[in-house]
């Protein structure tokens, strides 16, 4: 986590911004995707974002693409994935949740969806001021990075004492044979069940780890539990809420529609390659 947060001081969320601004479609989504990957932000900082965002001037899809994959793909999960199944599961998950982010802002920004935008957020674009940039000594940096993560290893450790916590109940008491008739390979409709039933819960990836893990133990298809827990850090519906504040019902279900397809794609997926 510190190796990682050293890396993402280059990367502010201003110079996110100016890096974003300018950019064609594709090449902006693209980025901005990336991007997501080294910048992971929570649901509760969509809203400033977004505003953010659109204040630089940088279009919808590449903003969407940028709320898709910071949640979906960070280094917390990266890590415990890659500690819990290895490097091809972890760089595979994060292949696909930058395929999901790069088509989900591509579609989008295709679709010409600007008018679902609350009207209160258009006068600002263009008013972003310059972003100011403090020149930090490698020890500044190396210290920063060392007190977010004690800061971040905090923050997680209650959700992960409740992941632990529900792992264990699913681990200890949940019926095989539940587990195996909503999300075994026997049921077809296993995957967009347990997309279903994510969509109410919110939880960040750290949290999730150790239910996938419980859920995986209780013979749970991987793809089908990635989809659940994909599902949980993208398309919670705590995060369409506090959307709801800039974009309009219509705009969050056409967002919510391609990361569930994309989402979709994904866990059965995972579920034909890893048998």
């Amino acid at each position: 986590m510190t190796v990682v947060t050293l890396i993402r001081g280059f990367f502010s969320p201003e110079r996110v911004r100016s890096a974003l601004v300018g950019r064609g479609l594709m090449a902006g989504t693209v980025t901005a995707a990336s991007f997501g990957i080294v910048t992971p932000f929570c649901s509760c900082s969509a809203v400033p974002l977004f505003i953010g965002f659109i204040e630089a001037g940088v279009p919808l899809g590449v903003t969407f693409a940028f709320l898709i994959s910071s949640p979906m793909v960070n280094e917390v999960a990266l890590v415990l994935l890659w500690g819990l199944f290895g490097p091809w599961i972890a760089l595979l998950y994060m292949a696909c949740g930058l395929v999901v982010a790069i088509v989900g802002g591509l579609v989008i920004g295709r679709l010409g969806l600007e008018r679902y935008v609350e009207d209160y957020v258009w006068p600002m674009q263009g008013t972003a001021g310059p972003s100011i940039e403090f020149k930090l000594t490698a020890e500044q940096r190396l210290g920063d990075a060392w007190r977010y993560t004690k800061d971040l290893v905090r923050k997680i450790t209650p959700y992960l004492l409740v992941g632990i916590g529900i792992g264990a109940l699913i681990h200890g008491y949940a019926p095989t044979e539940l587990v195996a008739a909503i999300g075994g390979r026997s049921n077809p409709l296993a995957v967009p069940l347990v997309v279903l039933i994510a969509i109410p819960l919110y939880s960040n990836a750290a949290g999730t780890i150790p239910i996938v893990q419980a859920l995986l133990g209780k013979g749970m298809p991987l793809g089908t539990t990635l989809a659940f827990m994909m599902s949980i850090t993208a398309i919670s519906l705590p995060e369409f809420i506090i959307l709801r504040r800039v974009i309009r019902w219509q705009l969050i279900a056409v967002f919510a529609t391609v990361v569930t397809t994309g989402i979709l794609g994904v866990g059965y997926l995972f579920n034909v390659l890893v048998s």
